[in-house]
């Protein structure tokens, strides 16, 4: 049995656990997840994670969100302005970015970071294409800053299990669905958003215009041009069912929303 089937085998008998260093984070998130919260409650409850706080700032001030370009300098107007499940959602890219944030290898560092950047821009997309498409901007990117959970949970892994990774071996779909599945229930991840992430672990036709999360999370996944770094190059790109006019659609919203993306992708970036 390979070390990855032993891992994925450790998972699925219950077997998950993070990083020291990340459990900070992951109370954060948890506390956040309380319908009932107050505002000024959340505010103090980011404060705990500076790394956190410094992001619902940032991106409350970025061009994706200040549309009045009059700044933010706090966290409780920060929060106000982006909205708790906004920020439930980054605090869940922080316990991400964290689970691999220690790793002793320069390796496994650089292959972390890369994946990193995959992520991000996935994510950033499928905000700006949920916005345009009006299917829950807030969701999709949720969905996008944990549809890598499973590899950024089994790089985590690489400090004690150094023979992970060590032959080359890249992610296979089914150990992709069967890792994430369990990460993404031990991070309480909404059912919503794991509806969305379990279409990119099925074959199948990609759908334009999106129809559902699903398929808009794998429209972004697509049109990355930054490719996870634990996945095989495909054969062939996956053919988009589109015409002329949805090309042109397509073209036409990246093309006005590049702005946005860019700063969206840079305050997600760190």
């Amino acid at each position: 049995m390979s070390a990855l089937e032993n891992i994925v085998t450790e998972i699925e008998q219950g077997e998950v656990s993070f990083p020291t260093h990340a459990d900070v984070a992951f109370r954060v998130r948890l506390a956040l997840d309380d319908p009932e919260i107050p505002l000024a409650k959340a505010a103090q409850v980011i404060v705990a994670e500076p790394l956190l706080a410094a992001r619902v700032v940032a991106l409350a001030n970025s061009v994706a969100f200040s549309r009045s370009g009059i700044p933010v300098a706090d966290v409780r107007g920060a929060v106000a302005r982006l909205g708790l499940k906004f920020v439930r959602g980054l605090a869940t890219a922080v316990v991400m970015r964290q689970m691999a944030g220690s790793l002793k290898s320069p390796a496994y560092q650089s292959l972390a970071a890369r994946l990193w950047e995959h992520t991000v821009h996935v994510a950033a997309l499928a905000h700006l294409l949920a916005a345009r498409f009006r299917l829950a901007p807030d969701v999709a990117m949720f969905a996008g800053i944990v549809h890598e959970v499973s590899g950024f949970y089994l790089i985590s892994r690489t400090d004690t299990r150094h023979d992970l990774f060590a032959d080359g071996s890249l992610l296979t779909t089914d150990a992709e669905r069967r890792v994430g599945g369990a990460v993404l229930a031990a991070l309480a991840v909404p059912a919503e958003v794991v509806a969305a992430i379990e279409p990119l672990w099925q074959d199948g036709p990609l759908r334009f215009p999106p129809q559902n999360l699903g398929d808009l999370l794998r429209l972004a996944n697509e049109l990355t041009p930054i490719r996870s770094p634990l996945q095989a190059p495909a054969a062939a790109e996956m053919e988009l069912a589109i015409g002329p006019d949805g090309e042109k659609q397509l073209a036409e919203i990246l093309e006005q929303s590049s702005d946005e993306l860019e700063a969206l992708t840079t305050a997600l970036r760190y």
